[in-house]
Formats: structure tokens, C-alpha cells, sequence
């Protein structure tokens, strides 16, 4: 938002404002961000008043006109630029070439000065003039046009090599012409966001309160005069909805004449970056920057009347009807809403509420009488109907914030006064029509020296506190330690309303710089363990850095096809209400059915595929591959009808595929217990009853210390086909609520050991129906010797006999008092052999 320093200077009472640098320093340390300042004559220095004295023909150029103008009447006046010595003789005339279409003697004109920057026809860049010949002619400077010297807008061209007529301003030659148009003015600009909060400030005069508390300058009190009715006609209004439409005024004025604004407020408008449009236009867009209040004007004989003799006019403010059209002033067709506010009369809607008129409604230069209209709307309504529709209005901004109610009456009496100032036949032609139905907490709120310091971190007195209050606007009353603090009416919606709002009122006007940089004094005491967490950490260094998994993130709901394919049944999973994508309307019960179609998705386009997945699931009864079960009714239940809220464990999901991989079991079973081995504990594979959605002879229930922790499988073959999954698949999916507690337990110091390994390979030819957890066991059964037994093949297929299987392993031998010789491990070796090929019928495969 632009604000500007000589309208803000109309609302102080001082001869010497601070300088606009200061402002913006203050405003910024104390209040809202001001982003940048811009002088708005700055790019007029050397352009000043000239009157063309005489004309004659170019000799070498027929659309060229030599001018000989006139920049100074008398030695004293300056000539855009000050002199160093009074004395200096100005030189009052100049020559100067010149191909403008409309010159004439006499006539007032702007000239470019040497030094004066210019863009030639209105284009380009600007550039700095200085003494040049044209054809052969010297010429001292430049006759210029309104886009020339960036005022295109203020005075538009009629055509294409007309110059800039300034004859109706009756000023004296020489004069700077940033003076005569009067745009001496600076802006100021600030951020929106910073102003969020602070309704007050989306106007000049709120700005300005700000600055009066600040360097404590008296504030001119907003007071235009009260409106006198008239009763040439009655205005009736009718709100449907009072808490979207709290407060809605309006009022009739007659007598009016359509025409441009006078310069001053012209100015005023360009200055914050708005187009004049037409004097009653232009009066609402003032109100609105000066106060913060936006406004409307209808044309009254746009309203349709009840009884014609009795000169009526009813507005009604009421919900639209759902899919009724409405063009607003822009030209565009609208379809509403019935969530929308429409301001309507008996027959038609005339105004989108706070966001924007309507084109059949509004001022046009035949309007003789019009109405006023200052409201105040509900600020979620207004900004939902403007985002619904797609329009940002200065007007919506403004609405959504919360703004005053009070300060209708104030805006309806300051567009009347300066309506009978403008339009000197202007009267007022009806009654004050006002609907009020609101209501503002403004306190008081009760606060002390000590409540104030204690939370500030430093000592501010009470007569500071007292008087950076009042200065701001709130009304204070003392009793004894305590002061009551009523807020005022532009501060009480929805920005202050608890005593720490006070606080940061009272801080910021005393000095943020003030406050001593200081830590606070407490124990340190270190936060409590997250065990979970810092599993969830580990697991993910360990599956990423050290066995080349690739971390993957999956929404948390499924598509209820996909469990199709997987054969996996969607009765169980929570179905949300409003899915954020219709194919996935169910909660994730677990993880790997998502896995599963990461899987299906890369395979097409990569060798190998190893991902894992690290998030919660939310389990009814039973899941395929991780226990889960209800909990106790919690503060989110029903208690009446005993409802069980879902279990909420946090997963490990892990899955595998790679082409020409026919066991990614063993692959996957490798890494989960490498990575178990990593955090300390030991994982064991134990055989349990295989379920539909898995391989029947690949599927397995992990455990630590004989205690359930998660699953590991290979998908079934059918399903895999179904899927479109081109190789095979292990999963495996773990519950690490139930690690935590095994971990904290069974996690200890283990040391390195002081005698080295002796590792023997050695392959069983054995039946198929004999697994590997039998064989593991008989061989840990053995010898002490033996520390590790790790399968690393199985093989079945060419060479190999009917009904039976090849399985390779490494055998780890070790004593912890001394290093083995050859011969002890020798013997220890021949026992386990011998006791397999007792025990399961095992040959050594040659």
C-alpha cells in the first residue's frame, strides 16, 4: 500500500513534520515494514513552465518549428534547479526546435531543460537532454509531451505529435512544473503482510495516529460535520443475514453534477498509485485511503422504486441465489454462489458485497442523484467470495481484515462533505438509513507495572506504560497498581483482546532496542529420550548408507483397486468422508500394498528395485503383515457406544525385486538382519502359518528374544502376475513399537573380539522338506566353537536330485580364550557334519 507524506501531514498538528526517512525508520522499527520511499517529481527536476514567445519555419525541415520560449520573467525566479548566488542573471529565453502539432504563441508549455531526463515519444529509456543541433539549428532544450515527461495519465494525448498544453494553469514562465501540478509529495511504501493483522492502518489516518504516538505529535481529531437529512426521498434497508452483514448505512444525495475531480485530489489519487475516474468516483476512493473505509455510490435512478409518488428506495442485502448471474463493473458476467452477499433492490442485485459494484448500477456523467453506501461485512465471507470468483479488490482487502463498524457513520459523513464541497448544488435528499447489529469486546483489560515487567523482561514505569496507551488511542484509567486499559473501537476487532496484546503495544512504542539482551536463567535439563525417533533415524542411515536402499514417502491412503489385485480385502480400512483424490479414499492399514506400487512402477524401467518406507498406519482388528488391534476409547471416542479408536503403530516396510533374482528372500532377510546386527540385537526367523497375499513356502515371523516384531515374505506368485509385476518380490514389514522396548533391553556393549574368525563353507544336499531354521539349530547344537551359521545358496534344479535341495553355508568358528589351530577346527567341523547327516539325512555336497 502507497501512503503519502503531505496527506499525512494534513491529519498532524505541527509546522514540521518529521522527514519522510525518519517516518519510514520508525514506522518500520514500531509498527509495519515500509519497503522503499519514492519522490514523485523526482523524474520532473529541470522541467519547468515555459510560454512560446514566437514561431517561425525550420529553414531545412518542413514539420520542424524553431520556438523561441520564454523560462523566466524575472531574475529571481528559479529555473528548476536553485542558484548558488542571488545576482546570477537567468537567461529567460531559449531557442528551441520543436515538431509539435498544436503550438501556438502564448502558449504555456513544459520545457525539458538541459539536464532534464525525457523519453523520447514516450518510450525507451529515459535519457538526460543537453544543447544539441537539429538539422542544423541549435536547440536549447525541449518542448515536451505528456508521456514525454512520464504524465500520460494526468493529461492523455489526443494525437500522435500534440505537446502538453499547460495554458489553464495561469502560472508565471520559469515556474518548476513539479511545483505547478502540485506533485512536491513523497511516497511511502508498505507491505501488505506486515499489515495483516492491523485493519486500522489501511488508511492514511490510521497511519498517521501511528505517527502522532510515535514522535508524539498532536493528531487533528476526524470530525467532518454531521449530515443534515433530507426528505425529498425515503431510503429503507433490509439486512437477511445481520452477522455477515453487522452494520450498512446509506444515505440520498440530489443536485449532483458528473465531472473531473479538482487537481489536489487528483494528486492525492496518483500518489497512492490510483486513476482518476470522475468526481464522485474519486471522492469514495479518498475516503477509502484516508480511513481505511471502503465505499460505494449508486445511481438512484438505477433503483427500482415500490411506489413511485411516494419516492421510495429499498436496499436489500441478502445471500445471492446459487448459480444467479451478476456483471460487475469490470464487464464481466459472474456466476454466484448462495454462500455469497449480494446488495440488491426489490428486483435485481446492484453489488457484489465489499468486493465490487455492479455495472448496471453505478455513477455515469448523466447521474443527478446518487446513494452512498458504507458498510461493514463479515471479513471470511468477503474473502471467500473474492476467491471464489478470482477478484482482489482494494475494497475485499480491506473488508477481510475486520474492519471498524463504527467507522461507517465517519466515511458516510466524510464522502457528504466532500460532495457538497465538489458539487457546489449538492444536498442531501433522504434520511440516514443504518442497520446496526454489532458488537465489540473492548475490555477493560485490567494490567500492572509489575505483570508488564516481569513478562517484558525489563523495568518500564507506570507513567510510560500510561502514556504510550493513551497515545495510541486506548482509553486508561489508574487504580492504585492496576490500570484498566478499554480498547478503542479500530483496535477491538480481533486485534487486541488479552493483556499480553497489550504488552506488545507498550514494548513496541517504548523500543524493541531497549529491551537488555539477556538469556533467561533455568536448569538445563536435556529433553526426554524419543527412543522411537531415534530408531526411525538409525534405521533409515543404516537401510540407506550401508545396504543401498532407497528411501521412499507414500501418501497415507490406498486405492481400493489396487488391494483388489492383491487380493486383500478393503472392509477393514477407514474410509475418509473427503479424500483428497478420489481413487484413494481408504486409510493405509500397512505399508507394503503402497510398496508394492512403487515396485510395479520402477521395475518397467530398472534392473533392481529396493525400497523402504519408514510411517504410520491406522489399524482396525487385523492387517495381513503386522499385528494391529483397537485401543482403549480415548478423548476423541465415543464412550456411550464404546467405539475403539484405530492403533496407530509406526512401520518399517522394506521390499525387493531384482530381474533374475529367483530368491529376493534371501536378499531382503540378509539386509534386516544386518541392519539388526548393527543396533545390537539378534533377529530370528521362525515358521508360521503362510497367509493368502504371500508365498506359502517363503514366508516367515521375526522375532527377538522369542518376542513378534514383523513378518518377511516373497509375494504370491498369482498376485505378482495380477499386479503386473515382471519378477519377484520380497516384503517385509516391521513393527517398531514393539522394537523399542526389546532394544532398550537386550542392547549392550559387546567387545571386539580378541582371536580371529575361522570360516569353513560347506554345502548339504538335504530333502526339500527340510528347512533351514532345523539345520541352524542342530548345528549351533553341536560345539561351543561354532559362533555364526550363515546360509548364502540354495540351489535346486540341473544335477541335482529329485525331491532335494542344496543348501551352502558359512561356518564361523571361534574360541574366546585362544586362536584355533587348524586341527581343532578340523574336529569341531567333522562333528557338525556328522551330526547333520545323522540327525536330517544330509550329505556334503562334493
Amino acid at each position: 500500500m502507497k501512503i503519502s507524506y503531505q496527506w499525512l501531514r494534513e491529519h498532524l498538528k505541527t509546522k514540521s513534520s518529521p522527514s519522510p526517512q525518519a517516518i519510514a525508520k520508525q514506522l518500520t522499527f514500531k509498527t509495519v515494514e515500509v519497503e522503499n520511499i519514492t519522490a514523485l517529481g523526482e523524474q520532473l527536476e529541470q522541467v519547468v513552465i515555459g510560454k512560446i514567445a514566437s514561431i517561425k519555419n525550420h529553414p531545412n525541415a518542413d514539420k520542424l518549428k524553431i520556438c523561441v520560449v520564454q523560462c523566466a520573467e524575472r531574475s529571481d525566479v528559479a529555473v528548476g534547479v536553485r542558484t548558488k548566488t542571488s545576482d546570477r542573471t537567468l537567461n529567460v529565453e531559449h531557442k528551441i526546435v520543436c515538431g509539435g502539432s498544436n503550438m501556438r504563441e502564448g502558449m504555456l508549455v513544459a520545457v525539458g531543460l538541459p539536464r532534464a531526463k525525457v523519453r523520447w515519444h514516450g518510450a525507451g529509456e529515459w535519457v538526460e537532454l543537453q544543447k544539441t543541433k537539429i538539422r542544423g539549428v541549435e536547440s536549447e532544450g525541449m518542448i515536451c509531451a505528456a508521456d514525454e515527461i512520464g504524465l500520460e495519465e494526468m493529461f492523455p494525448k489526443k494525437e500522435e505529435r500534440e505537446i502538453l498544453d499547460l495554458s489553464h494553469l495561469n502560472m508565471p514562465a520559469g515556474t518548476p512544473l513539479a511545483k505547478a501540478l502540485g506533485l512536491f509529495d513523497v511516497t511511502l511504501a508498505v507491505d501488505n503482510k506486515s499489515l495483516s493483522n492491523r485493519p486500522d492502518l489501511f488508511g492514511h489516518y490510521g497511519i498517521a495516529r501511528e505517527i502522532s504516538a510515535i514522535f508524539n505529535i498532536p493528531l487533528r481529531p476526524y470530525n467532518p460535520p454531521v449530515i443534515k437529512t433530507g426528505k425529498d426521498l425515503k431510503l429503507a434497508v433490509k439486512v437477511a443475514d445481520k452477522r455477515l452483514c453487522p452494520r450498512y448505512m446509506a444515505v440520498a444525495l440530489g443536485g449532483i453534477t458528473i465531472g473531473a475531480s479538482p487537481l489536489w485530489l487528483q494528486n492525492r489519487l496518483r500518489a497512492v498509485g490510483l486513476r482518476p475516474i470522475n468526481n464522485i468516483v474519486d471522492i469514495t476512493n479518498y475516503v477509502m485511503y484516508d480511513i481505511g473505509q471502503p465505499m460505494h455510490a449508486f445511481d438512484t435512478s438505477k433503483l427500482t422504486e415500490k411506489r413511485k409518488e411516494k419516492r421510495e428506495k429499498f436496499v436489500f442485502v441478502r445471500h445471492a441465489k446459487n448459480g444467479e448471474k451478476f456483471v460487475t463493473l469490470d464487464g464481466v458476467e459472474r456466476k454466484l454462489t448462495d454462500e455469497m452477499l449480494v446488495i440488491a433492490d426489490r428486483e435485481k442485485p446492484l453489488a457484489l458485497a465489499g468486493v465490487m459494484g455492479g455495472a448496471g448500477s453505478g455513477v455515469s456523467q448523466s447521474t443527478t442523484s446518487i446513494i452512498f453506501e458504507s458498510a461493514n461485512f463479515d471479513p471470511l465471507n468477503i474473502r471467500k467470495t473474492a476467491a471464489t470468483l478470482g477478484i482482489r479488490t482494494d475494497s475485499s482487502t480491506r473488508f477481510e481484515k475486520s474492519l471498524d463498524p463504527t467507522q461507517t457513520e465517519m466515511a458516510l459523513r466524510r464522502a457528504v462533505e466532500l460532495t457538497k464541497r465538489l458539487c457546489p448544488g449538492a444536498r442531501v435528499i433522504s434520511n440516514i438509513a443504518d442497520a446496526s447489529y454489532y458488537h465489540l469486546n473492548q475490555g477493560p483489560i485490567v494490567i500492572s507495572e509489575d505483570f508488564v515487567s516481569q513478562r517484558v523482561g525489563a523495568s518500564i514505569p507506570k507513567k510510560a506504560i500510561v502514556k504510550y496507551l493513551r497515545n495510541l488511542g486506548f482509553l486508561v484509567k489508574e487504580k492504585g497498581e492496576k490500570i484498566a486499559v478499554t480498547v478503542p473501537t479500530w483496535r477491538a476487532t480481533k486485534d487486541i483482546s488479552i493483556a499480553e496484546d497489550l504488552i506488545e503495544e507498550i514494548v513496541r512504542l517504548h523500543g524493541y532496542e531497549k529491551i537488555p539482551a539477556c538469556f533467561p536463567i533455568f536448569s538445563i535439563t536435556p529433553p526426554p529420550r524419543n527412543n522411537l525417533r531415534q530408531l526411525e533415524r538409525r534405521l533409515k542411515e543404516l537401510l540407506a548408507d550401508e545396504f543401498g536402499y532407497t528411501e521412499t514417502y507414500n501418501y497415507s491412503f490406498e486405492s481400493p483397486e489396487w488391494l483388489a489385485r492383491l487380493d486383500e480385502s478393503a472392509e477393514t480400512c477407514l474410509e475418509l468422508n473427503n479424500p483428497i483424490a478420489k481413487d484413494r479414499p481408504l486409510i493405509r492399514e500397512h505399508l507394503i500394498p503402497n510398496l508394492l506400487m512403487n515396485v510395479e512402477a520402477n521395475l518397467h524401467r530398472f534392473d533392481r528395485v529396493a525400497l523402504f518406507e519408514i510411517g504410520r498406519v491406522f489399524c482396525l482388528p487385523a492387517v495381513a503383515l503386522a499385528q494391529a488391534g483397537g485401543q482403549e476409547p480415548g478423548e476423541f471416542a465415543d464412550n456411550k457406544k464404546k467405539e475403539r479408536l484405530p492403533k496407530q503403530p509406526t512401520l518399517l516396510g522394506l521390499v525387493y525385486a531384482a530381474k533374475g533374482e529367483e530368491r529376493p528372500y534371501f536378499q531382503a532377510a540378509e539386509a534386516i538382519k544386518g541392519v539388526f546386527d548393527r543396533l545390537g540385537v539378534g533377529v530370528t526367523f521362525h515358521k508360521i502359518e503362510s497367509s493368502h497375499f504371500v508365498h506359502p513356502h517363503r514366508f516367515a515371523e521375526m522375532r527377538i528374544n522369542n518376542a513378534p516384531i514383523g513378518l518377511i515374505a516373497e509375494l504370491h506368485p498369482e498376485l505378482q502376475e495380477r499386479s503386473g509385476i515382471p519378477y519377484r518380490v520380497a516384503m517385509v514389514e516391521v513393527n517398531l513399537n514393539d522394537v523399542v522396548p526389546l532394544l532398550k533391553q537386550l542392547a549392550r556393549y559387546q567387545p571386539v573380539p580378541k582371536y580371529p574368525d575361522v570360516i569353513r563353507d560347506v554345502a548339504f544336499v538335504v530333502d526339500t522338506k527340510v528347512e533351514h531354521a532345523a539345520i541352524e539349530v542342530a548345528l549351533r547344537q553341536v560345539n561351543s566353537l561354532l559362533v555364526a551359521v550363515n546360509l548364502f545358496d540354495v540351489y535346486q534344479g540341473d544335477n541335482m536330485e529329485k525331491g532335494k535341495k542344496s543348501l551352502a553355508y558359512h561356518l564361523v568358528y571361534r574360541s574366546p580364550e585362544r586362536t584355533l589351530t587348524a586341527a581343532e577346527v578340523d574336529a569341531a567341523h567333522g562333528r557338525v557334519v556328522a551330526r547333520l547327516e545323522k540327525e536330517l539325512g544330509a550329505k556334503v555336497r562334493q
